[in-house]
């Protein structure tokens, strides 16, 4: 699909941090705008699939009044990506679930016993607030980085 070029890009980085067997990978992106559908602008998303991150980001996210909002890698909707043609198709069969449908298709890239979280922002302030200027904006990586280093140290 050529309008989901940049999870391409993405599954070929995916393919190479994967094969440097990480304890832990994290992907950033601004991948779909049907996560800014679900979760709005302020608050981004991330797909996990190990547990204990997710409830150990969502503390990290607390900490840091940095939120944050996990979404589910939603196995039902795995067969949407099936092709005729390809290995796996990189976007749906049907115009919903984007942004589940794009973290499903990374999944697909990495080891399935790897820890991993992808996550999914707007990346922008709309308007300032104290601390976050209106413009450019790495929403949850104060999270991320909390979460980082409570795991592996400063």
């Amino acid at each position: 699909n050529t309008d989901a070029e940049g999870r391409l890009v993405m599954a070929d980085a995916l393919t190479e941090a994967d094969d440097d067997n990480p304890d832990l990978l994290i992907d950033f992106s601004t991948l779909t705008g049907a996560q800014r559908a679900a979760c709005g602008y302020d608050l981004p998303s991330f797909f996990t699939n190990d547990e204990k991150i997710s409830a150990d980001l969502m503390k990290a996210s607390e900490r840091t009044a940095d939120p944050m909002w996990r979404l589910p890698l939603f196995e039902a909707y795995r067969d949407q990506l099936g092709s005729p043609i390809a290995d796996i198709n990189s976007t749906g069969k049907v115009p919903v679930g984007g942004a589940i449908l794009a973290a499903l298709f990374l999944q697909s890239f990495i080891d399935r016993d790897r820890s991993w979280i992808h996550t999914d922002f707007m990346g922008w302030n709309t308007s300032s607030r104290p601390g976050r200027p209106e413009g450019g904006e790495a929403q949850g990586l104060r999270a991320l980085y909390a979460l980082v280093a409570a795991r592996y140290g400063q």
